[in-house]
């Protein structure tokens, strides 16, 4: 079922300084962020644009079992219905141009059409029930590896309709998932403080523990040199792993910090979502600067971030709307 509303986006200014190892850092002139409203009480979770310039915006409507489709032209939202009981989290844009859903209520994984809409499950086996699915990515071999916070992660051949999942190295966690530009498959364990790099043969895991103990590796994202950054959502850091040299980065953001969402946009800028401060922070490697954009309204909860060339798109889960800053 499809259900389309006509929400305006509004468009505010925002801009900060963010206060670094005691140094305040001047963060440049004000980014335009422009604001697109959702259903409310969708509770939008993940956001995956797709690459083509002013295509269309998917994000996952945790609350309402539905994936939404922002046309960001004119602000139309369609809500596709994904079925009773869908309680979707993650979403990505597949190699096939479609959206690709982890559904922790349906513990299935779910494609949904960009044409018809048409919606095709696969169920997790049987082993596997109440998985908390979270997010997922392709491999370069065209297969989707997946992350089940309940202590799996598994992978779904889509040419063969095979699914196999994997109990992940101690236990409880899994979280984020990417996949580097050479296709190797990597995810994040938020209960575990470890990051894993999956053999895509035989699915073991390798663990690879972060310098900080206990610090929480929620989500994860690869650059275009194949370095994967985390964010630490216990530590208030965010952390850098080399696997060509094994060696890792970390850089502490100031006060209480929360970072929940991490990723890389196209030109390698560093994109984070921090809870505490309510804002989007954009990393710049090279130069180890900070730039903070802040919500306008309070408690914007950003779950994830996704990119394509020249925009930079997040879903506010708290308080309905998608945002998009144009990346520089």
């Amino acid at each position: 079922m499809r259900v389309d509303s006509l929400l305006r986006p509004s468009l505010r200014l925002a801009g900060a300084v963010l206060v670094l190892a005691g140094l305040a850092l001047p963060l440049g002139a004000l980014a335009q962020a422009r604001y697109f409203p959702v259903p409310s009480g969708s509770h939008p979770h993940d956001v995956a644009p797709a690459p083509e310039a002013g295509g269309p915006v998917y994000f996952t409507a945790q609350r309402s079992g539905a994936l939404g489709i922002l046309t960001p032209g004119d602000g139309r939202v369609s809500m596709v219905d994904l079925g009773p009981g869908s309680a979707p989290h993650g979403v990505i844009i597949g190699p096939d141009g479609a959206p690709w859903i982890t559904d922790g209520g349906l513990n299935a994984i779910v494609r949904v059409d960009p044409r018809t809409h048409a919606i095709s499950r696969w169920p997790l086996p049987a082993g596997a029930p109440d998985a908390n699915l979270n997010t997922a990515a392709f491999d370069g071999s065209g297969r989707l590896w997946f992350t089940g916070q309940s202590g799996i992660y598994g992978r779904l051949d889509p040419s063969r309709g095979e699914i196999r999942v994997w109990k992940a190295p101690r236990g409880r966690g899994p979280y984020g998932i990417a996949a580097t530009p050479s296709g190797e498959i990597w995810f994040a364990s938020l209960a575990g403080s470890y990051i894993a790099h999956v053999d895509r043969a035989t699915g073991e895991a390798e663990v690879i523990d972060p310098p900080t103990p206990r610090q929480g590796a929620r989500r994860i994202a690869a650059d275009s040199h194949g370095v994967l950054w985390v964010s630490c959502w216990n530590a208030g850091k965010l952390a850098a792993y080399d696997p060509a040299t094994r060696t890792w980065r970390e850089w502490s953001l100031p006060g209480a910090s929360h970072v929940y969402a991490v990723w890389v946009d196209p030109a390698d800028g560093v994109w984070l979502s921090e809870w505490n401060a309510n804002a989007i922070l954009r990393f710049d490697p090279r130069t180890g600067r900070f730039d903070s954009f802040a919500s306008d309204r309070s408690r914007a909860g950003v779950r994830q971030i996704g990119a394509r060339a020249g925009e930079v798109w997040a879903a506010e889960s708290g308080t309905d709307r998608l945002v998009l800053i144009p990346a520089r």
